[in-house]
């Protein structure tokens, strides 16, 4: 009886260790963390120094992190705008769609790279569907490919 009741101590005495020990950590991350200490202005103004790619990898650091960025539009218009210029017509659609700026910029980033790319000249030497390479390849409508055929027609 003895034993069970020292090894239910041992275990409450551990089970307190571990709490404090998630407690200190949890205190230590919030210190660490400036989204959850500064104003949330300072913080949009910190995001907002973040290129695309930057800014997507932030938003995976934590949870407080990924909330700020995937929650402030404002952070994601500027970059949005960047892409119009190669995809106008498709963000104009999206827009009047009603679609946030960041799910605009996540249905048109892929799209623009590739868009920019072919109407740049990138491709104009491609002879055989067989020499494209397939990593770059997006889907693509109609209208897309006229802008595309119209540039090339030009060269």
């Amino acid at each position: 009886m003895q034993k069970n009741s020292k090894r239910n101590n041992n275990s409450r005495v551990s089970d307190i260790d571990l709490n404090s020990v998630n407690t200190e950590e949890k205190k230590k991350e919030s210190r660490n963390n400036f989204v959850e200490l500064l104003p949330p202005e300072v913080t949009l103004n910190i995001f907002h120094q973040l290129d695309i790619q930057s800014l997507c990898r932030a938003s995976m650091a934590c949870r407080s992190w990924n909330d700020m960025i995937k929650n402030s539009d404002s952070l994601w218009k500027p970059h949005c705008l960047t892409v119009r210029a190669v995809c106008q017509r498709e963000i104009d659609g999206d827009l009047e769609s009603g679609y946030s700026w960041r799910v605009i910029l996540l249905r048109n980033y892929q799209k623009s790279k590739v868009k920019h790319e072919w109407l740049s000249g990138r491709y104009s030497n491609i002879c055989s569907p067989i020499s494209l390479p397939e990593k770059i390849m997006y889907p693509m409508d109609a209208d897309t490919w006229g802008e595309i055929l119209e540039a090339e027609l030009e060269r």
